[in-house]
């Protein structure tokens, strides 16, 4: 088998089994026909029926909907909390979903002060110098009333609702927790991992599950819950089509793919990050997103477009940024590749913002994340490269719990002995015990009578064990493989093009004028230097 060359082969390779899944989707839940001061007037003067159109006349429904909160949370024994600066809501839902134990309900109810839009009354004057009220958009520090609930499909999410009018609320659901969620009721067998899955029985149905969700399960997800939680807005209010509707505010759609060994995966995504500082340049992200990126001119395409590494720890992260939207790429716990996409704004694609147009939108995010791994490319596997260096060079266990010893690369007998697979390659009939020892003896400086037959026999085991040779069936004789070619090939090229020639470059006591390995290590010692000079670290 060839080793893999590019990113795809390496994910071929190593992958047990890949999710395609929406994750987080957070949406703005509003009232349509209340989103301009005019119709806010029109709403106070022609559906509440008040002659002048102010904004005070609107207090009595906000204090009516906090009312019906509490008096919801008393009724239903549920916690309130409020939340204080610099608190993580999401810490909180968990410390509650950790105490939960019923299929569906509500966790807790948080009350947090947010910034908000709101309708303000100023006032006015007219001609004549009297003064009338006008209702003006404006933002306020008002509170936000979080209901953190329990779906039996749609596992954890949150409703939040503003307690001034138009009473906008904001849905924010994972798509991970909806497969699970749906996995259980499949008697789909899985392990999860955070907000994914570790390991699964059937990924294919998995997939499916997560293809499954739609605009339209997301919106009888808020339609159940509107109608089970208290409502700012009566039944008459609804019956005359003042009803909420649905867009979409922030949506991540991610690829999860499952390593086999955790060491390995952290080994590929570092080198991934390594050759891939230059994703973020216009021209890769054009690629990566479908479109055409215009630089310069009246028509310049807004945004930044970098690439940034952000380390957490010991755990690297690749970001790569488009207009408003971001793809970020890492290593999840060690054990995953995971690549998300996350749009911002749904503008950046030409595609609208209402709930509707999740298909068209699920299509940009899931074709970005593969058209990354595309564009992403490696000379190597280091995965592959790390296992096949070890199987050379380490010691090794056999099965009877017997130790044979690796291959050094710097060892003279190692080298000796991987040089002379190189000419035993050519003999079609094989080797034996007594040709290993001829050939190589004179490698080594000795005659073939000062090499033993046991010490012959001893490193035919070790060739043997490591798989760089193989006996021919009923014989003593040996044939080289290919994987034994291949290796020694290209060790033994580099012990004596590479290392020999640039270490005695290096220890030359009198270097040629011009050589650029010792003017580049003279050149890094200065440096080093200099550093230590800075620091106050010099002796």
């Amino acid at each position: 088998m060839t080793l893999p060359r590019t990113v795809a082969d390496v994910l071929t390779r190593h992958v047990s089994f890949e999710i395609e899944s929406i994750d987080r989707m957070y949406c703005n839940v509003y009232q349509p026909r209340l989103q301009h001061p005019r119709a806010v007037a029109g709403f106070i003067r022609h559906h509440l029926g008040f002659p002048v159109a102010s904004s005070a006349v609107l207090a009595p429904i906000s204090e009516a909907f906090v009312t019906a909160i509490r008096a919801f949370a008393r009724e239903h024994s549920i916690a309130m909390v409020d939340f204080v600066k610099g608190q993580r809501k999401d810490d909180v839902m968990h410390e509650h979903l950790a105490g939960f134990d019923g299929d569906e309900g509500v966790l807790f109810i948080g009350r947090a002060q947010e910034k908000a839009g709101v309708f303000r009354t100023e006032k006015r004057r007219d001609a004549a110098g009297l003064s009338y009220p006008w209702i003006v958009r404006a933002t306020a520090m008002v509170n936000q009333w979080y209901f953190y609930c329990v779906d039996t499909d749609f596992g954890p999410f949150f409703l939040k609702f503003s307690s001034y009018f138009p009473y906008t609320a904001k849905l924010c659901l994972n798509g991970n927790e909806y497969a699970k969620r749906q996995a259980v009721k499949a008697g789909i067998g899985f392990t999860a991992l955070d907000n994914g899955f570790a390991t699964c029985d059937d990924p294919a149905k998995v997939q499916a599950i997560c293809d499954d969700l739609s605009a339209e399960k997301i919106d009888t997800l808020l339609r159940k819950w509107l109608r089970l939680l208290p409502h700012p807005f009566t039944d008459a209010d609804q019956d005359t089509g003042y009803r909420y509707d649905v867009s979409i505010l922030q949506a991540e759609f991610s690829l999860t793919q499952m390593l086999h060994k955790p060491v390995d995966g952290r080994i590929f995504f570092e080198q991934v990050i390594r050759d891939n500082l230059d994703i973020g340049r216009p021209d890769h992200v054009g690629l990566i997103f479908d479109r055409r990126i215009v630089r310069k001119g009246r028509f310049r395409t807004p945004g930044r477009f970098r690439t940034r590494i952000i380390t957490d720890g010991v755990i690297p992260s690749l970001h790569i940024d488009y207009k408003t939207s971001k793809i970020k790429q890492y290593h999840k716990l060690g054990r995953a590749l995971r690549t998300e996409t996350t749009i911002n704004d749904t503008r950046d694609f030409a595609i609208g913002k209402r709930l509707h147009n999740l298909p068209a939108l699920r299509q940009v995010g899931f074709t970005a994340n593969r058209r990354l791994l595309r564009v992403q490319s490696i000379s190597h596997d280091p995965a592959e490269g790390t296992t096949a260096i070890q199987a050379i060079c380490a010691p090794t266990i056999t099965d009877t719990g017997a130790r044979v010893a690796g291959l050094r690369l710097t060892d003279p007998r190692a080298h000796a002995l991987l040089s002379t697979l190189c000419q035993f390659r050519l003999q079609p009939a094989g080797f034996t015990n007594h040709d290993l020892r001829h050939h190589v003896a004179p490698l080594l400086g000795n005659t073939p009578e000062q090499i033993t037959t046991s010490q012959a026999s001893y490193d035919l085991r070790r060739l043997r064990t490591h798989n760089l040779i193989t006996r021919i069936p009923g014989t003593h004789r040996y044939q080289v493989t290919d994987t034994g070619l291949r290796h020694a090939l290209f060790l033994t090229r580099l012990h004596d093009r590479f290392l020999r020639t640039g270490l005695a470059e290096l220890a030359d006591p009198d270097p040629p004028p011009s050589s650029p390995l010792r003017d580049a290590a003279r050149a890094y010692q200065h440096a080093v230097d200099d550093l230590t000079r800075q620091a106050s670290l010099a002796a």
